[in-house]
């Protein structure tokens, strides 16, 4: 493979389940929301997939439409040492990277200059929620990026998420990144917009029955 035509697509949300991420590669409507994806202009699978830890804190904010009116997720752009926020990540063209980003932000197309990214550490192309893409580091000569909200955290946005998204999180957290029951548990307690709002026997009552 041309190193220059591949980079990693690190998700921390309802992307690390991978049936719904294939589903902004194929195309189609994922389990628990209302909105059809397109899918990319190339549908070929990732090469490779990976867990991955981003120094970046995890919170949950905003009322999302297609998931209830309820909180998604997001990672604050500043990069923090103590941060530890799960992620699974796959290794993709930068053309199916840029039609991805393009679908969670409800855009036709979108170029970026990767470089430029890399050079920045991020790059807001567009004010929206996910129009802010971070350069997050490398892995295996390629390297990984992500998107977010350009606002950060603010605590009057924290929402806590709907149980649809939050089992879709958790799915993925077990299956592809490989948690246990208690190290989910204990992880999600903590995020923003979870903690002080679901209690850890909520999160194991509604959600570990569906993963």
């Amino acid at each position: 493979m041309n190193q220059t035509e591949y980079v990693w697509y690190a998700s921390y949300g309802s992307n690390m389940n991978k049936d719904r991420f294939l589903c902004y590669i194929k195309g189609g409507t994922p389990k628990g929301s209302t909105r059809k994806n397109p899918g990319c202009r190339d549908q070929s699978l990732p090469v490779e997939e990976k867990s991955y830890v981003m120094k970046h804190q995890l919170y949950f904010a905003k009322e999302a439409a297609q998931w209830q009116g309820k909180g998604v997720a997001f990672v604050d752009p500043k990069k923090e040492s103590i941060s530890h926020t799960y992620s699974y990540m796959y290794l993709i063209t930068k053309e199916q990277f840029f039609d991805v980003v393009s679908q969670e932000n409800h855009v036709s197309s979108v170029a970026l200059d990767i470089e430029k990214v890399m050079e920045q550490g991020n790059y807001l192309y567009l004010k929206s929620w996910y129009g802010n893409v971070l350069y997050v580091g490398e892995e295996g000569g390629y390297p990984v990026f992500t998107f977010t909200s350009s606002e950060g955290l603010k605590n009057e946005e924290l929402n806590a998420p709907s149980l649809e998204y939050l089992s879709t999180i958790m799915q993925g957290l077990k299956r592809e990144v490989g948690l246990s029951d208690s190290e989910m548990m204990d992880y999600m307690a903590e995020v923003p917009g979870i903690k002080g709002k679901l209690t850890r026997e909520q999160l194991e009552s509604y959600v570990t029955p569906g993963t």
